[in-house]
This record gives C-alpha cells, structure tokens and sequence, in this order.
C-alpha cells in the first residue's frame, strides 16, 4: 500500500510547488480533483484534453517526484433534481473519466448522487426511514427511474473512455450510503462501480469498518484516510443525525478528525489489515477535513500516524507451518 493525499488540501498553492511539499512529507501518491466539490485548482480538464504536450508535462511533474496518481476526483451530484446543477455535475464528470483515459488512470471518483423525491421536484431528497409510506414510493422512483439507468449509462461511458473503476464514496445524503447501497448499486449496473472507502462516513453512522471492509471484498476501489470523533455526551442526547455547522464542533454530535484523533492505532491497524485481506493493495489517500487543526499540522500528524499502520511490503512465505 501507498499513502496518498488528497491534493485539493493544498488547491492554494501552484501544482509543483504543492507536489515538492507531498513529497518532503514522503507522500507517494496524489488524488487529483477535476471538478465538482472538489473544484480543479491542480487540474483543469478543458486545457489537458485539448493539448497532448501539456499532459506529458503535467504526468511528467508527478512521475519526477517519484508519484503515481491514485484516482482523479470529481465528487458531485450528477442526478440533481435541479437540471441546471446536474448539467454541471456530468459534465465536470465526463470530462474526468475523458482526462483519466487519456492519462492512463483507472479510477475516477465521485458521489453516487441524490435525486428529489418526483420529476417536477427542485431538491435532492435523501430517505433514511419507510414510514410514511410514500418514502417507499421515493425510494423506487429514485432508484428505479433515476439512479439505475443513468449509472448503465455512465459505466458504458465509462467503458468507452478505458476507465475500469468509478469508485463512489458512500456519503449520507445520496442514495449510496453504506455497504448495502453500493451492493446494490453495483448489481444492477455493473462491476465497475465500485467503493472509495472512507470510513469517516461510516463511523458516524455506526458502521464498523472491518465488517464492511469484508462485506465489501472484491469492490473497494480506492480508500480515503480520514477519521471522524463521535461526541458521547452530545450523542447520549441528540443521537448521530445532526445538521449544526462543522464549526460548532463542541455542540455537535460528531466531527471529522485526523487519523488518530478520532480512534486508536489499534483500530487503524485492524482496518489497514483487513483491508489486505480482501486484497486492496493501493492507495490510502489522505482527505483533510479537521476543524480542530491547521491543514499543515493535520496532515502531518495524518501522514505520521499512517506510517505507523500502513502495510507497505509483500506478506512472507509462511515458513512456520
């Protein structure tokens, strides 16, 4: 395995000059983002697409310093109900699986989206209960009518371009949430949607990593490093659905944390060796999003605590049975 980041961290600095600092923390991959939430500060698809030397410059400056790019980013919702939005949305996403075909990147990564709850609807509408009833009827327009047929469409799209993996992170909020919801999603279009496995989402959540780092075997595409604190006070109270601000972090029931500020080496250890159990051999990517520290302290704390638990080498020969 390799520790990555999550470039738009440092979308204030120019590329290089963000790339020599990855690189002095001994970083060994970059994610880059295209588009979407994470904006394209590092990359901007329209000029790479259109120019062959500025792409052999842009992979040159990474290969130099001796990095892979683990996945391109453009995490957004491309089946907004808002036309407008999803517009923006696909297209910042096409244009990304486009740019990762013609660089020789496997993985794009993005949001598996939200639509509303009916075609003349103007917001996103994530269900999370069956009662009232007419969830269950959202549920099946949303998926039935929206999600399935345009992720066939974006796997086939996909396809065309070389892209062999869309990895979504299971974000609350979109229809793709947890392990059943990628599964499920998965099913019905194809194995080339698979998981950008970030398990802050899912602490929060009350989701064990490791049972869904091995229910998902075969289908973790990309791994964000990334840690979330559960608050047991506001909790106790409130429970774990919570819509304060990330900045009112003493009276919200969770927030994002650096690795290890959020749980223990011994949890991070068992989520690093499950992860090569089920044979995920690539990047853990660090994503930044503690409120408590400065970006520079965050992510060297981050990249400190993960060469501690990263697993780097071949597993031995086992010499002793």
């Amino acid at each position: 395995m390799k520790i990555g980041i999550f470039t738009v961290l440092m979308g204030n600095k120019p590329f290089e000059e963000a790339l020599d600092y990855f690189q002095e923390l001994g970083l060994e991959a970059v994610e880059i983002g295209c588009g979407g939430y994470p904006g394209d500060a590092h990359c901007k698809p329209e000029e790479l697409l259109e120019n062959d030397s500025k792409r052999k410059e842009f992979l040159k400056a990474i290969e130099k310093r001796n990095m892979v790019i683990s996945a391109l980013s453009c995490h957004g919702n491309p089946i907004h109900p808002n036309k407008e939005i999803a517009k923006e949305f696909l297209e910042a996403q096409h244009k990304t699986i486009e740019l990762a075909g013609k660089l020789g990147v496997e993985r794009i990564i993005t949001f598996s989206g939200c639509p509303g709850d009916h075609p003349g609807a103007k917001y996103p509408n994530w269900v999370t209960c069956p009662w009232p009833p007419d969830f269950l009827e959202i549920l099946k327009y949303q998926w039935e009518e929206v999600a399935i047929p345009f992720w066939k469409e974006e796997v086939a799209f996909a396809r065309k371009h070389g892209v062999k993996m869309i990895c979504l992170e299971m974000h609350p909020g979109f229809i793709v949430y947890n392990p059943e919801t990628l599964l499920k999603l998965r099913e019905a279009v194809g194995e080339e949607i698979g998981a950008n496995f970030d398990p802050s989402h899912l602490f929060w959540q009350g989701i064990d990593p490791v049972s869904a780092i091995r229910k998902l075997k075969g289908a973790i595409y990309h791994f964000h490093a990334k840690d979330t604190k559960v608050d047991p006070i506001n909790t106790s109270t409130n429970g774990v659905l919570d819509t304060k601000p990330y900045t009112d972090e003493i009276n919200r029931s969770w927030i994002f944390r650096t690795v290890g500020y959020g749980h223990s080496y011994e949890v991070w250890n068992d989520i690093v060796s499950n992860l090569r159990l089920v044979g995920y051999d690539w990047v853990l990517s660090i994503e930044h999003e503690d409120s408590l520290m400065s970006v520079e302290e965050g992510l060297r704390k981050a990249v400190q605590f993960l060469k501690q638990v990263v697993i780097q080498e071949p597993p031995p020969k086992v010499w002793w049975a």
